[in-house]
């Protein structure tokens, strides 16, 4: 009897087994992964990426006004002539220039030197006497000769052109025997002319007057550059020209204006023969070429 009823115990454990298993494993119940029976969650975009806020560009720096040229200004310039010539062109508002090949070759200025003379004496004498303030006036307006000797000897002879050079930034230039004999090449006597016309060379008391006497200088030494200009800007042009005959049989003439927004200055050096006219237009010329 005992034997029976183990027996029908264990048929009914063994049934149990077969259908409670499925039933459990089915069921998750022995801890199957969640992941792989929850649902995938929806994707959200993160806020930081759908809505962070376009970053704009910078705006663009202003662009620098350009300046029309000015009325010389850097050009192709040709002369057909015998001896030598040089030339510079400096923009007075940005202080470029431009000129020959040979623009730092050094000549004797001859009367040139003179503006630079009288600036020396003015910026270092405040408050000249009117005898020496007539005898500057004849020495620019009518180039007394002199009056440059006298000047010469108050300047200091040639420690005023070593002033010259470091005030006016020059390079080629140097003192040699007299004021005459001083050598300045085309593109310092430019840059003379700029130290000249911004108040460097004179000082701010005396430049005004300065530029004023070398607008009105004799009309016999407006030759070169103002006879080239338009009419409406001759008068308002500071010259200093510079013309000799020397002993070794050539002409020196040289050319210095001063306008509103350009200074040009033209060195020659050709055989005597040809005469003052002859250096008088390849001023011309050059000014002439330099407008187109």
């Amino acid at each position: 009897m005992r034997k029976r009823v183990g027996l029908t115990a264990f048929v009914l454990l063994v049934a149990a087994l077969l259908v409670g298993v499925p039933f459990v494993w089915g069921s998750n119940m022995l801890g199957a992964s969640s992941d792989a029976a929850a649902p995938a969650a929806p994707a959200v975009e993160s806020p930081a990426a759908s809505e962070a806020p376009t970053r704009k560009a910078a705006p663009a720096a202003p662009t620098a006004p350009t300046l029309p040229e000015a009325l010389l200004h850097s050009a192709p310039v040709t002369v057909n002539a015998t001896g030598f010539w040089s030339w510079t062109v400096l923009d007075r508002r940005t202080g470029t220039t431009a000129g020959s090949d040979n623009a730092g070759t050094a000549q004797r200025t001859a009367s040139m030197i003179k503006a630079w003379l009288a600036s020396d004496y003015l910026r270092r004498t405040p408050n000249p006497s009117k005898s020496n303030l007539s005898e500057l006036s004849q020495m620019i307006r009518n180039s007394d000769n002199d009056a440059a000797s006298y000047f010469w000897g108050l300047d200091g002879k040639s420690a005023s052109i070593t002033r010259l050079i470091q005030t006016c930034g020059l390079t080629d230039s140097k003192a040699y025997i007299d004021w005459a004999s001083t050598l300045v090449s085309a593109r310092d006597a430019a840059r003379m002319g700029a130290c000249i016309g911004d108040g460097r060379a004179a000082g701010p008391k005396w430049t005004d007057w300065l530029l004023n006497e070398m607008r009105n200088v004799a009309k016999d030494q407006k030759f070169g550059i103002t006879p080239a200009l338009p009419a409406t800007e001759q008068a308002g042009t500071a010259v200093k020209n510079g013309w000799i005959a020397r002993s070794d049989g050539k002409w020196h003439v040289n050319c210095l204006a001063i306008g509103t927004d350009w200074v040009l200055s033209v060195l020659t050096v050709y055989p005597a023969a040809k005469g003052q006219g002859y250096g008088e237009d390849i001023c011309s010329s050059v000014t002439q070429q330099l407008q187109a």
